[in-house]
């Protein structure tokens, strides 16, 4: 009986190495091509690992800056003017079980200046507030320089600077004896406060003790702004009744609000501009792929004699097309793998400089050589059909 003979099958080592001349012969055309993949690549794993690491960042700053911080403060009334909150309102909310700390400011109408030389209508935008003993702990900062008022000196004309006051300021630190003008009276400068992401209405704020408040600058002794923290697991059930705990008579003038969703929020949204960095490494990856294919092209042009010759001997036009094939995958896997190298590099690098903890999302790099890989077999497609698509007479007659 004949026998029919059958090609040799083409071992995945095989196929590794054919695929592989290509790329080995040509190194610096294939580099080139794959370049396209890589910078895709990086920017889809930087994008995503960046947001990502500043979420996470973010996150663990509310985590410890706690997310039990509640904030009550004046609203409006039915006719549109500014309540007011009662005198009575910390006490009040401070009898609230799960309630653990209550302090408070309130707002004045005077301006603050470096000095009394300094034109009226320059106020930086600062507010002076009076505030109570606990403030600092309670909003989630501390002190970056000198000490915050006591019993003594919330008393007498003794200020303490906001973190982006004391910059609008031009104070960087404190010397003995260092004062500011305000409501046309010296103000000496006890301390200076870091930054406080809970409450940054602090940051741009001159800091003063409600007796001097009420003795030198006219306030009435009502609060603006109360900063309540509660046990963590009933912070919804505290929240739910401070506005009738703060003022009974008038509930729906009040406003209550969660700084630490407010942050959750801004992390979340963080993402929005995602799609226009993404978009930009799509259009990398087209670029790449319209690369890799060129590149496979005249590839296929240029090796006809070996085309010629293999199908000479036997090899199939499966195998030829699957070679070829490949080939391409192989060289966008390479620029993938490299766009992903870079693109984690980027994001530990950036990460390090803002003391976040690098992520980078499985989604990322899994996500950037999928796509790698996708762009190759599309991108080699059409030049490994008509590699198969050669007779072995006329790849050898016109090589």
């Amino acid at each position: 009986m004949d026998r029919q003979l059958e090609s040799p099958r083409l071992g995945l080592g095989d196929l590794a190495r054919v695929a592989s001349v290509g790329i080995r012969t040509r190194r610096v055309r294939a580099a080139l091509s794959a370049l396209g993949i890589a910078i895709g690549v990086a920017a889809i794993v930087a994008v995503l690992g960046l947001s990502a690491s500043s979420q996470a960042g973010l996150l663990a700053e509310i985590d410890k800056l706690g997310t039990n911080l509640l904030t009550v403060t004046n609203g409006q009334t039915l006719f549109g003017q500014t309540a007011e909150l009662p005198l009575a309102a910390p006490g009040m909310i401070a009898r609230i079980g799960p309630v653990q700390q209550v302090q408070y400011t309130g707002s004045t109408q005077a301006n603050a200046y470096r000095s009394r030389l300094i034109p009226s209508v320059n106020t930086n935008g600062l507010s002076v507030q009076a505030a109570s003993l606990g403030l600092p702990h309670d909003v989630g900062t501390t002190l970056a320089q000198g000490s915050y008022l006591n019993a003594a000196t919330a008393r007498e004309p003794v200020a303490v600077l906001g973190a982006q006051a004391a910059s609008l300021l031009g104070i960087d630190r404190l010397y003995p004896g260092e004062r500011i003008w305000v409501a046309g009276m010296w103000f000496y400068l006890s301390g200076i406060l870091n930054t406080a992401p809970l409450a940054p209405e602090i940051d741009n704020s001159v800091l003063v003790g409600f007796p001097a408040a009420e003795r030198y600058l006219g306030l009435d002794g009502h609060p603006t702004t109360i900063y309540v923290r509660s046990v963590t697991n009933q912070t919804a059930a505290v929240q739910a009744v401070l506005g009738a705990t703060a003022n009974p008579e008038a509930p729906n003038e009040v406003n209550v609000s969660q700084p630490s969703a407010a942050l959750t929020a801004r992390a979340a949204a963080q993402g929005a501009l995602n799609s226009l960095f993404l978009g930009l490494g799509a259009v990398s990856l087209l670029v790449g792929a319209v690369g890799v294919a060129n590149i496979m092209l005249i590839g296929v042009l240029e090796r006809r004699s070996e085309i010629g010759l293999r199908r000479a001997l036997g090899a199939t036009r499966r195998q030829i097309r699957t070679q070829f094939l490949a080939e391409a995958i192989l060289l966008s896997l390479l620029g993938g793998a490299a766009g992903v190298a870079a693109g984690a590099i980027s994001t530990a690098v950036y990460a390090s400089t803002k003391h976040w903890t690098a992520v980078v999302p499985a989604s990322a790099w899994a996500g950037g050589l999928a796509a790698a890989i996708l762009i190759g077999a599309i991108a080699g497609l059409l030049p490994a059909i008509r590699a198969a698509g050669l007779s072995p007479t006329e790849a050898l007659r016109t090589a």
